[in-house]
């Protein structure tokens, strides 16, 4: 995570590894409607490289916006995760 100084802007890089490319586009694709939502002055851009999910947020609203977007976001890969883990049991 960095933070400029002269410019409010915050930004975040989460890179998530999965065992198998099919998970990581799973989540992606569950977690791809939240992104276009996002509120103004936060852009979150997510893809899948192989088994990478990767996720880069960067927020004009200053650090604490960044941290909650951040935050909603891993709740959301987490719900993302349980409801696979649900239908491969």
């Amino acid at each position: 995570m960095s933070v400029s100084s002269s410019n409010p802007k915050a930004s975040a890089v989460i890179e998530i590894r999965y065992g198998d490319a099919k998970t990581a586009l799973i989540v992606l694709e569950s977690i791809s409607p939240d992104n276009i939502n996002a509120p103004p002055g936060v852009l979150i851009v997510s893809r899948a490289e192989g088994c990478t999910l990767k996720i880069s947020v960067s927020c004009s609203k200053g650090l604490g916006s960044l941290m909650a977007t951040v935050d909603d976001l891993l709740a959301c890969v987490q719900a993302a995760e349980r409801a696979i883990e649900g239908v491969a049991d």
